[in-house]
Order: C-alpha cells, then sequence, then structure tokens
C-alpha cells in the first residue's frame, strides 16, 4: 500500500529534522488565501509560478475551485483566514484543462453505480432536494467559473469591505498566469 511507504518517509523526515526548512507562523506571511483547484500538477508549479512560498498564504482546494454557495465550506475557510489568520486578500485560481469542464455526471452517476453505489441512494438524494446533475455539473469556460466564484466571495455579507478578491487562470503545462479579474478598489482596513 502507498500508504506505508509515505508513513516509513515520514519517519525518516522527522527523525532527520528535515522539516526544519519549512518552519513558518500559523499568520500567512503574504496575508493571503489562494482559492484553487485541486488538480494534481499544481501542487508544485503552482506556488512556484507566483513565488509563493511556505508560510506565505493559506490554501485552499476543491475540484475546479466552484464556489455555487454563499455559505459552502470553502466561503468558512476563507472568512476564518481573513477574520482569525489575518488574510486582506483571497486568489481563486482556476486552470486551463480542468477535468470540471468536462464532467458527463450521467456517466459520473453510470460508474458509481458501477462500483455499488444503489439507486436508492440516488433516490435519497433527490428526496432530501439534493439535485445530483446541478452538484457535480462542471463549467463551461474556466474565466466565467472563476468571475463566478469571485463575485460570490466578493457578495458575502460577511466579507470585510478592504478585502481585495481577484481571479486567475493558470496553465497547468507552463504555469502561464491570465488575470480573470484583478479587485482594484482601495478601501483601508
Amino acid at each position: 500500500m502507498r500508504i506505508e511507504e509515505m508513513l516509513a518517509y515520514n519517519e525518516q523526515f522527522v527523525t532527520n529534522k528535515n522539516y526544519e526548512q519549512f518552519l513558518t507562523g500559523s499568520i500567512p506571511n503574504k496575508k493571503m488565501v489562494v482559492f484553487t483547484c485541486m488538480e494534481s500538477r499544481l501542487v508544485e508549479l503552482l506556488p512556484k509560478a507566483l513565488n509563493i512560498l511556505n508560510g506565505d498564504a493559506k490554501i485552499v482546494k476543491n475540484a475546479g475551485a466552484i464556489i455555487r454557495k454563499s455559505f459552502d465550506s470553502i466561503i468558512k475557510s476563507i472568512l476564518v483566514a481573513v477574520y482569525t489568520l489575518e488574510a486582506e486578500e483571497i486568489v481563486v485560481i482556476g486552470h486551463h484543462d480542468c477535468g470540471m469542464s468536462c464532467v458527463d455526471t450521467y456517466d459520473l452517476m453510470e460508474r458509481m453505480k458501477a462500483e455499488g453505489i444503489k439507486d436508492e441512494t440516488f433516490k435519497a438524494l433527490e428526496y432530501s432536494g439534493i439535485d445530483f446533475h446541478k452538484e457535480f455539473h462542471g463549467f463551461e469556460t474556466v474565466e466565467e467559473s472563476i468571475q463566478q466564484s469571485v463575485e460570490i466571495i466578493r457578495g458575502n455579507p460577511l466579507l470585510p469591505e478592504y478585502v481585495l478578491v481577484h481571479g486567475l487562470v493558470i496553465s497547468p503545462e507552463t504555469g502561464k498566469v491570465d488575470v480573470v479579474s484583478i479587485d482594484k478598489k482601495e478601501v483601508a482596513k
């Protein structure tokens, strides 16, 4: 199992004090939250492409960097970072060639059924008011999706006026960043 390899590596990492190079405080040095996709190609590329070092930013991720509701778990994480960890800027970063841009929710449901999820489970979700297809639907363009997430964050009634919210799209091949939205308001804290 891969977890056993990871745990063995971790034991050596701690024994050799390799963690010392990463020691930092909990307040982000750049007073920033980066909300991005869980894309594995971005794990090292995104921080290097934007000069984000360990301790510089709080990093929050989900599939597609998608926010659809004003009080989902991503928004809660962002608000905690703002109010308790001194974050003053939020950067929403999507990426080209994102898997969420082409999610076929019917195919996804069939894959789940093939792995043993019963029809009754999907019916129970529907009965509970959860629209499977709406919940797992991706987006048409990454730029529109990032702009939607930016607007939901900016429009949150609990977000202080001084917090800047930006939207970017990164290439998972080159690290080139394109601007979707830069918040240029000048509101003093």
